[in-house]
């Protein structure tokens, strides 16, 4: 069994982390416990070739870091990486605008090149490592399969509101609206950071997609907030059978939902929020100012869903926490602050890498390294005893363990 984070960035995507670069990103992949980090970015021509420079060949078309690593626990696996990318379409379609996120992945840096090189005929991959082409959803996916029939489309983060395939702005209902005849190729749906499994199976039409998380990281400390289990040997082929057939995708892991910044609806500009209900008897206007606001993730589940309830969950899930925000809510300190970072380094290097700590660890071991406190919050975790303020508008919610 091993953890998965297949979409992120690089230093190449704008409002990333300069230390988007291989060498963090093996780091922060040991210190998280997780064993397949996807390389981001992969239309970039810089970042192909500083992933061609630094990292080797690892079999079953995975790679891993041409010098070694560090930074990690001791005896820490080194992370495999398989190459993706992120692609953002914005086009008109029936009459509207529409703008919606891709998730690729590809079994080689070769096929990078290619697909690359056919996209760059329509638009700039230089100016952005996430770009922007004005291509029908549709036309990416027929030109991504006519170049890589190996390779794995994901429509990315599908309820949020602004870059996505069922966010309030582009306004699909269905995926046979956005991708038409090809709508049979689409296998997984990313689900991301405002929303989890049982909220995405209120929709009966969602039933014959497998649902994924990843973290969509801007800096390599952020890997692994949403990932993918998967059982077995890692590889392409293998990757390939799990988000097609279900077939070793054990799970996932997910965010609260509340904690996403798109959740609910909202006006960040007027600190207004909303629950679905509130914005329909204000007919989507901001009670402060009076212009439109964001319709959240909840109120477009709400408005597509022909289910009560969730239906059973074919897939395991878990809602976690990251480590440095239980360390903070219990030392009472912000995630960035030195005394945070310096005890997360700390228990690393003691109980082993965060996602053992939050999943599997005993509280009790927990609790003899880093006391009372941290054991209790995870206990509390991982039993959903949580304190929630929504995120709404782009500001991210707080998801609490203690009372003030």
């Amino acid at each position: 069994m091993y953890i998965a984070d297949l979409h992120i960035h690089s230093k190449y995507s704008r409002a990333t982390s300069k230390e988007l670069e291989p060498e963090p990103l093996d780091a922060w992949a040991r210190r998280k416990g997780i064993g397949l980090v996807g390389t981001g970015d992969f239309t970039h021509p810089a970042w192909r070739a500083e992933l061609r420079e630094k990292l080797l060949p690892a079999g079953g078309g995975l790679y891993t870091l041409k010098d070694g690593g560090t930074g990690g626990p001791p005896g820490a696996e080194p992370p495999r990486f398989v190459v993706t990318g992120e692609i953002s379409t914005i086009y008109k379609k029936d009459g509207r605008t529409r703008k919606v996120h891709s998730l690729i992945l590809l079994p080689s840096l070769e096929a990078a090149e290619d697909l690359s090189h056919r996209l760059e005929a329509i638009g700039n991959l230089h100016s952005d490592g996430r770009p922007i082409l004005g291509l029908d959803s549709r036309d990416l996916l027929e030109i991504t399969l006519d170049c890589c029939p190996q390779a794995i489309f994901i429509p990315a983060h599908i309820w949020t509101p602004h870059f996505s395939l069922f966010g309030a702005f582009s306004d699909f209902s269905t995926l046979e609206e956005c991708y038409g005849d090809l709508s049979g190729h689409i296998h997984a749906l990313e689900t991301g950071l405002s929303s989890d499994p049982p909220m995405n199976r209120r929709l009966s039409m969602l039933d014959r997609y497998l649902l994924v998380s990843n973290s969509d990281a801007h800096s390599p400390a952020k890997l692994g907030r949403e990932a993918n289990v998967l059982e077995g040997a890692p590889s392409y082929p293998a990757l390939r059978r799990a988000l097609e057939t279900g077939e070793g995708l054990h799970g996932t892991v997910e965010f609260y939902p509340e904690e996403g910044k798109y959740h609910l609806d909202g006006h960040r500009r007027c600190q207004c929020c909303l629950e679905p209900a509130e914005t329909a008897a204000l007919g989507g206007r901001c009670p402060v100012c009076g212009r439109a606001l964001t319709v959240g993730v909840l109120s477009r589940v709400e408005q597509l869903a022909d289910r009560a309830a969730p239906a059973p969950l074919p897939k395991p899930f878990e809602s976690l926490i990251p480590l440095p925000e239980v360390l903070a809510d219990c030392l009472g300190a912000g995630p960035a602050s030195k005394r945070v970072q310096e005890t997360y380094i700390s228990l690393i290097r003691r109980l082993g890498p965060e996602m053992r700590i939050l999943r599997e660890l005993d509280p009790a071991d927990i609790e003899r390294e880093a006391g009372f406190a941290v054991a209790e919050g995870v206990r509390r975790m991982r039993a959903g005893q949580v304190i929630r303020k929504a995120g709404y508008d782009g500001e991210y919610g707080v998801i609490s363990l203690f009372a003030p």
